[in-house]
């Protein structure tokens, strides 16, 4: 039989659980009661089966029903595989709130269990503001901004993907929640991700604080994590520390410098300056355009000698031609006499 007949079956108003199932779950969508008048009547429900895979992305189940009146209504109530519906509101039990500040380079983690507190995420999308107020009384003032994060299963949310559930995509190789590393060229693969709309299902928040607020956070605003890898090109260098062209860029490398211990002797590690224009590279590439010069006037010579050569080649062809043309001339005129 195929998966996708309707079948037919007649049965009574069970809170929605068809005695005849064998554990499968037939929901009716009312109550004959309902539409009766209060009196217990019949249903006539039509089922759809749909499969179940454990690779597929999380199908709905479609459910019609067909009243005694021979009206048929379409149930704008989905059922999930977890037995929630679409159109419910699942509250989580708690979700992890990371907190970040650009200013100091802290990170705090926050547990928020009040769900009035965390129905103001929700419907948010990923890059979109959240007041702190809405978050507890410590936040008063401040401004987050939401960057990303996850659902119970480790899922992660997707930039662009506008829906609140998980989806199946085909991602390339470096696509956004898609490394991908060792792949062929070309090669994609189709990977579970969440969209960008924070749901109830997230269970780890990431936030960034844009604006502060009036009272400081402890582990947060109080303190200043030390940044351990700084820039190694010249340019940015500059730009942090806001030097001139004039400035010796090597002095200031030795901000980022670390002193460690290896086999007893002390050590120390600066990053090394990429794009640095010192004498050195300035020979380097005054040698590479003498060079490159000295091969172009090279090309040219040998150019020109092989252009007189050849024509000296046609030369000679052409006299040994003229030559062999005339000698035929007097060898015809000898034999006509």
């Amino acid at each position: 039989v195929n998966m996708k007949v309707r079948h037919m079956r007649r049965c009574e108003w069970n809170d929605g659980i068809h005695p005849a199932g064998r554990g499968r779950v037939w929901t009716a969508l009312e109550d004959p009661r309902e539409r009766n008048g209060g009196r217990l009547g019949s249903t006539r429900v039509f089922f759809r089966r749909t499969c179940r895979t454990s690779h597929g992305p999380r199908r709905l189940r479609r459910r019609f029903a067909q009243t005694s009146d021979g009206r048929r209504e379409l149930s704008n109530q989905t059922k999930l595989f977890d037995g929630t519906r679409a159109n419910e509101t699942r509250v989580a039990s708690n979700a992890q709130m990371n907190i970040a500040n650009p200013a100091t380079g802290a990170q705090k983690k926050v547990e928020i269990d009040d769900d009035a507190k965390l129905r103001a995420v929700y419907d948010k999308r990923i890059a979109q503001e959240v007041e702190g107020d809405a978050l507890g009384e410590e936040f008063k003032g401040y401004v987050f901004k939401i960057k990303g994060g996850q659902d119970k299963e480790g899922f992660p949310m997707k930039q662009g993907v506008l829906v609140p559930y998980r989806v199946r995509l085909l991602l390339n190789r470096g696509d956004q929640c898609f490394r991908g590393h060792g792949r062929r060229d070309g090669e994609r693969r189709r990977k579970t991700v969440r969209g960008c709309i924070v749901s109830p299902d997230i269970s780890a928040l990431n936030l960034v604080i844009v604006k502060q607020g009036e009272n400081p956070i402890p582990g947060l605003t109080d303190r200043e994590v030390p940044r351990l890898r700084g820039p190694k090109r010249a340019s940015k260098i500059r730009k942090l520390f806001n030097l001139t062209k004039e400035d010796d860029v090597r002095k200031y490398v030795n901000t980022y410098r670390r002193t460690f211990e290896v086999n007893g002797k002390q050590k120390s590690k600066a990053p090394k300056i990429q794009r640095l224009v010192t004498p050195q590279v300035l020979q380097r590439k005054r040698r590479r355009i003498a060079l490159k010069k000295e091969k172009l006037a090279k090309s040219k010579a040998e150019a020109s000698e092989y252009h007189k050569l050849l024509a000296l080649r046609v030369k000679e062809q052409r006299e040994r031609r003229s030559e062999s043309l005339a000698k035929k001339r007097a060898e015809r005129a000898s034999l006509a006499s």
